[in-house]
């Protein structure tokens, strides 16, 4: 399962203990109330707000289960967030200390008088209009003598593709460990079959 896809199921699950432990908990604030009012019913009601303190207890320990796990998930997601974004950072530095290698290059050859490409001197240029303009006046100079020609140190660059960090935390797999999905029905009719089913109808 994918860590997105696990982290929608688990809240979803979260949410739905979360309101089913509200229903209990009023149905065993009525049941209390009872208890004060109905000494006729004295007996049955302390059974099933036993009960319902019990079906309370069940939906609280699943819900912290999924909740631990969720916080998991995070962490996980997290780690494979940032993996992506230091993979696009380490690629985005190495590509500028290889520009400026070449734009001291540029800036060399034409210190020398030698012939760069317009688009080389382009670069140049809005990096530094100031070492540009050093390059020019010292070329210019050095042109005098003789000139070398060079082909575009750029040469056909292609745009690099990287993956969405947010793409690849929620595709990567969530792994083991997942606690199983239970109803909230299920882990109500696992303490209570009976009791609980009848005073929630």
């Amino acid at each position: 399962m994918k860590i997105g896809e696990a982290q929608q199921l688990y809240r979803g699950q979260v949410k739905a203990y979360q309101t089913q432990k509200s229903v209990i908990a009023k149905q065993l604030e009525e049941v209390k109330k009872r208890m004060k009012y109905s000494p006729d019913t004295k007996e049955e009601d302390e059974s099933a707000a036993a009960t319902l303190e019990l079906t309370l207890h069940a939906l609280d320990e699943k819900q912290d289960e999924y909740q631990e796990y969720l916080s998991r998930l995070a962490d996980q997601y997290c780690a494979y967030w940032n993996a992506e974004a230091a993979k696009q950072q380490k690629d985005a530095s190495e590509e500028y200390a290889e520009d400026m290698a070449k734009i001291m290059e540029v800036a060399r050859r034409i210190m020398k008088g030698a012939v760069v490409p317009g688009s080389d001197e382009k670069k140049l240029m809005e990096f530094s209009m100031d070492l540009y303009q050093v390059a020019k006046n010292i070329g210019a100079m050095a042109q005098r003598e003789k000139r070398e020609k060079y082909d575009s140190l750029w040469g056909d660059e292609e745009e690099k593709e990287y993956a969405d960090p947010q793409e690849t935390a929620e595709n990567a797999s969530a792994g083991p460990g997942a606690p199983e999905i239970v109803e909230v029905a299920d882990t109500i009719a696992a303490v209570a079959p009976v009791e609980v089913s009848a005073l929630s109808e």
